[in-house]
């Protein structure tokens, strides 16, 4: 029992990650940035140690291979939505970023339902978007508490961060578009050769 208990702690920090969410989001809206600082440093650390925890553990599940990223984008949503309502981001850059995860979301829904379970493996274009947007989201928090770096940084990280959205979404909708066309294909030839075997087999 205790052992099965400790091999859930990775999957416990990575759902306290993604209610960690909401938080973020009034406190960003409230703008109380040094507390969001703290909660990111959280954020940080429990990342990392779900993942180690998990792999240590053998402890790696299906739900943390799709909360761990889906606690991700979760943050950064509820943190570009409020830095576009307080004024740190045009309304439009957090536009951009919700639509490219509302594609990838609405994708995967879509993949499972017309061809089941499928391996989540993020691509090196997500990857990177990801990265960039905690870096750019921790830039900007950190600049409201300790106001030292210089505005260029901030607009070579916004296009950086926008041209990787495009990018990596861009690249999503194209592999597994693909992916669904092969899959669709072979299970239409699948069907028409379970058919002809139909027919075969009531006219010997």
């Amino acid at each position: 029992m205790a052992c099965r208990v400790i091999k859930q702690i990775p999957n416990i920090l990575t759902a306290l990650r993604l209610i960690l969410a909401v938080p973020i989001c009034l406190l960003i809206l409230e703008r109380n940035y040094s507390t969001v600082l703290w909660i990111a440093f959280f954020a940080g650390v429990s990342d990392g140690l779900d993942g180690w925890l998990a792999r240590k553990l053998d402890a790696m599940t299906r739900f943390g291979a799709i909360a761990d990223p889906l606690s991700d984008k979760a943050m950064l949503i509820s943190a570009f939505i409020a830095f576009a309502i307080v004024g740190l981001v045009p309304v439009w850059v957090a536009v951009i970023v919700i639509i490219r995860d509302v594609i990838i979301l609405v994708g995967a829904v879509a993949y499972y339902c017309l061809f089941g379970r499928y391996e989540v493996a993020p691509s090196f274009w997500g990857k990177a978007s990801t990265f960039v947007q905690i870096a750019f989201a921790l830039m900007l928090i950190t600049q409201q508490v300790y106001p030292i770096l210089p505005e260029i940084f901030f607009e070579i990280g916004l296009w950086l961060l926008i041209s990787l959205v495009i990018i990596s979404g861009g690249h999503y909708v194209f592999t597994w578009g693909k992916k669904s066309l092969t899959e669709h294909s072979s299970k239409s030839r699948s069907q028409n050769q379970d058919q002809d075997h139909s027919k075969h087999s009531q006219h010997p």
